[in-house]
């Protein structure tokens, strides 16, 4: 049996983590929000908060289910304020060191039986899982972006992961209301396994001249039934991630289809990311996204 989920502790308060406390205070859940510093954690409730009003707006949740969630999320300015926690999911930067620091620096302040789960889209459930002093209770739950709006979450077990631990991380994705899949412990999983290298693609088509970024995302809009164009989708998701996923797959995979595209790098050595630095394959600080190129 695995252990009963009633606090959930999340190391992030940005867009993933925000959104992870948001569906896991909705379902109920006790939920403790960890960042770096505390004006970072108020970032994340706030948006949180605006994230509920706009569900109420839209008559997904009454403006009761909102304030009894918004009670339900708790600050935690150290690691030692997530000890109640039954399972912590790290939703941090797409970046290993990163990541293995905070698995080092966390687990001494969590209960001997408590979880650890990664939002990782990319990186070994294994190589972090050695980063914990509880690789059996480590397990990758991969949630997609935005979080309150997608259905689909990967479970991913590393090699140590135990069944008590996959059925308790199982069950707590249903609770969510979400859909679990399961991906063997690859570079990527599955749905970036599959996704990042059409965006790879795409940006090569327009670094080869092929199409304009306009022309590029109203192909596969159009063309392939897209919600929203893959350069589009790329600035959402943030050319930082793209480049740390394709970087993860080409070096994991060893094959030279997976190569970034040194448009996608320039980018990048630019710091322009995308939405969340308002340009990148489109200019968003006017009222209407322009093509940057």
């Amino acid at each position: 049996m695995g252990i009963e989920i009633k606090t959930v502790g999340v190391v992030g308060a940005g867009q993933m983590g925000s959104g992870i406390a948001h569906v896991s205070s909705l379902a109920g859940f006790n939920v403790r929000l960890n960042d770096l510093s505390e004006e970072r954690i108020n970032t994340g409730l706030a948006t949180i908060s605006d994230n509920m009003a706009r569900q109420v707006s839209k008559g997904a949740i009454s403006d009761g289910d909102r304030q009894k969630a918004l009670e339900l999320i708790r600050p935690a300015l150290t690691y030692d304020d997530l000890s109640t926690c039954d399972l912590v999911i790290e939703a941090a930067t797409e970046n290993e060191e990163v990541k293995r620091r905070i698995f080092t620096n966390l687990c001494p302040s969590l209960r001997p039986d408590a979880m650890v789960a990664t939002n990782t889209s990319s990186i070994s459930i294994t190589r972090l899982a050695a980063a914990t002093d509880r690789p059996e209770k480590f397990i990758g739950i991969h949630f997609m972006n935005p979080v309150p709006v997608m259905q689909l979450v990967e479970l991913i077990r590393g090699i140590a992961t135990d069944d008590p631990t996959y059925e308790s991380s199982k069950e707590f994705i249903a609770k969510l209301g979400k859909t679990s899949t399961v991906s063997e412990d690859f570079p990527a999983f599955i749905v970036n396994r599959i996704l990042l290298p059409m965006i790879n693609e795409a940006i090569y088509t327009l670094y080869e001249g092929v199409g304009s970024v306009e022309a590029i995302d109203t192909a596969m809009r159009l063309g392939a039934n897209h919600p929203m164009g893959p350069l589009q989708l790329a600035d959402f998701i943030g050319l930082d991630t793209c480049l740390s996923i394709m970087q993860v797959l080409h070096e994991g995979l060893a094959d030279s289809k997976y190569r970034p595209c040194p448009l996608l790098v320039k980018y990048v050595e630019a710091g322009w990311l995308g939405r969340k630095t308002k340009r990148g394959f489109y200019d968003y600080r006017g009222g209407h996204p322009v093509p940057t190129r």
